[in-house]
């Protein structure tokens, strides 16, 4: 062991990481897991290679791949590392007790985890690894992380990763900020490539047989608000989401993309004009309605982590215009709750679907507490206008006798609402487990009671909100995207969240058994042979395949073996996910196909 030690630290005092986190965390990521699988080769058969296997990488190997990308390779480190005594089963020198309280403090914000290379973001994928809200003395693994990770800033860089993943047999994963319901942005024993830093934005004209006009062309790495506020100082407006730090071209767009403008022009994948990626023989290509039309349709909304590595997007851009926003809170009180979910009911039926098909994009939250509108965004209307089309609602809560907040305002641009909103939004993430389930606007007009009386089950017991558009205005035909087509029909889409306890990791599981076995199946009673939203969707989504996909799955299989025969890309849930599997130690084996 003592000989393994010295070898290992050998080989890596030699390795370039010139962009690495810190030659400490090179180094006892290294040799834990050198520690960690001693004594474990074996023939991987079906399987990808981790590390103890012969056919895993040496320690040359992985200098050679990081020489190759001008010291590009990042060594994991779990990021909550500071709270514990020792970190790969090692006495760990970087605990530092005040480090790990000031990261408990920030740890439900985004910005935690974007710096990371390797964090999960969403507890349910950590393993319950390195958990920093464990005491000290719980162990600190490199658990479900990557164990090295290429910080991309080129084609080239995927180009690499592809190549070695396959001749190597290593799980590759594709990670942008990290945002993921389902766990595509990290798996245990891969080399995970990096977008994050792919910023590189410009506005162009654009001209081929489907649009002529301005467009946004944005790199990988690029986030939505960063996105929104270049288009804004350009007088233009993009498509993109409601959590300013998702970024546009990853799995937001790839999954469908639903956002502020979107029952204005429609999903952010209606919007997409080109994509240029690396496919799974490591081609790079260029992708668009007039090249590889195929990709560019599966693309579209048949999700991430599966075709290839989008190294940049091209989106229509439209012009900026005044918007306005609007918000309802209405508590309940224990004693009136038939009157709150009357409420609810009559909204739903009589003030929503005018809404959206006046533009309006609509987040409502129903919760133990009570209801809320938070918010209203209606791009092009006036705050006069956005109030004549919640007046139904206003004046129903009044004959009601309930109490409630109203509020609205007029903001001259898209982006100055917006970043309005953000002065008092929570972007929160890793304290949800979450799953979906899109409901058609018939269901939500003619059978409301039997609706809301499944939405009242979820509401009282955790909580849910519903994001509302009309898809209609977008003009675009659904046979044109790999869209799941039922969201056409939708009125909103329900998302349902379970709390996560970080401090019981098997309580953690019921709760996502939970939205899996009761909460969601209240709401797929109602919509038999229904659909969920990708980018939304429980990881644990039975039959996903015809849930998410719907009658797209088939084609988006045939896609997938085109452009990535040898099956390089693997993400949960995703295309060709069907045929993998993970089991009890992370290893991921093929099953079928």
């Amino acid at each position: 062991m003592v000989r393994l030690y010295h070898r290992v630290k050998a080989r890596i005092a030699t390795m370039p990481f010139g962009l690495s986190i810190g030659s400490l965390a090179v180094l006892v990521t290294a040799v834990a897991v050198a520690y960690r699988y001693e004594g474990t080769t074996r023939d991987t058969g079906p399987c990808r290679a981790i590390p103890g296997d012969s056919s895993w990488p040496t320690g040359d190997t992985w200098a050679a791949l990081n020489a190759t990308l001008g010291g590009k390779l990042i060594a994991s480190m779990p990021i909550a590392a500071p709270c514990h005594t020792t970190l790969f089963g090692q006495a760990n020198a970087v605990f530092n007790p005040d480090e790990c309280a000031t990261l408990r403090d920030h740890w439900f914000f985004p910005e935690t985890h974007l710096a990371s290379s390797s964090s999960p973001m969403a507890y349910a994928f950590s393993n319950n690894s390195c958990n920093p809200f464990l005491a000290p003395a719980a162990p600190c693994t490199i658990g479900s992380l990557a164990v090295y990770t290429i910080n991309a800033t080129g084609t080239a860089d995927f180009q690499h990763a592809v190549r070695f993943a396959k001749r190597h047999n290593v799980r590759l994963v594709i990670r942008n900020t990290g945002h993921d319901y389902l766990g595509k942005s990290t798996g245990a024993h891969s080399l995970t490539v990096w977008a994050r830093h792919m910023k590189a934005m410009s506005v162009i004209n654009y001209h081929d047989k489907t649009y002529t006009g301005l467009a946004l062309k944005v790199g990988a790495g690029v986030e939505v608000i960063e996105a929104y506020r270049y288009a804004s100082s350009q007088g233009l407006v993009v498509v993109g989401g409601n959590c300013p730090t998702v970024a546009l071209a990853g799995g937001f767009t790839q999954g469908g993309g639903h956002g502020p403008l979107a029952s204005r022009y429609g999903l952010s994948a209606d919007q997409v004009l080109e994509w240029e990626l690396v496919t799974g023989i490591g081609e790079v290509v260029t992708v668009s309605a007039t090249r590889n039309s195929d990709l560019f349709w599966a693309l579209r909304g048949g999700g991430g982590g599966t075709f290839g590595i989008v190294s940049s997007l091209t989106v229509k851009a439209f012009p900026d215009t005044r918007t306005s926003v609007a918000s309802v809170t209405l508590l309940n009180n224990g004693t009136n709750t038939d009157s709150v979910y009357s409420a609810v009911a009559s909204f739903i039926r009589d003030t929503l679907p005018s809404l959206v098909d006046a533009g309006a994009f609509v987040v409502w939250i129903a919760a133990p507490f009570g209801f809320m509108i938070a918010p209203a965004i209606a791009p092009g209307l006036s705050s006069a206008e956005l109030d004549d089309l919640m007046r139904p609602m206003t004046l129903g809560l009044e004959k009601l006798g309930l109490e409630f907040q109203y509020s609205s305002a007029q903001y001259p641009t898209f982006l100055s609402s917006y970043e309005a909103l953000q002065e008092t939004a929570t972007w929160n993430v890793s304290d949800y487990n979450v799953g979906s389930r899109l409901i058609p606007r018939e269901l939500a007009t003619q059978r409301t009671e039997n609706l809301v009386e499944a939405l009242r089950y979820i509401a009282s017991q955790t909580l849910m909100s519903g994001v509302s558009y009309n898809l209609a205005r977008g003009n675009i035909s659904a046979e044109t995207v790999a869209v799941n087509p039922y969201i056409r029909s939708s009125l909103f889409s329900v998302t349902v969240g379970t709390p996560i306890d970080y401090t019981d990791w098997p309580l953690t599981k019921i709760a996502q058994d939970k939205l899996t076995h009761d909460l969601l199946p209240s709401l797929e009673k109602l919509t038999p042979g229904g659909a969920v939203y990708l980018n939304e969707a429980d990881f644990q989504q039975p039959d996903f395949q015809q849930a998410i996909y719907g009658d797209n799955y088939g084609k988006l299989r045939d896609i997938k073996k085109k452009y990535d025969p040898h099956d390089v890309f693997y993400a949960r849930t995703a295309v060709g996910s069907d045929e993998w599997a993970e089991n009890s130690n992370g290893r991921l084996c093929k099953v079928r196909g």
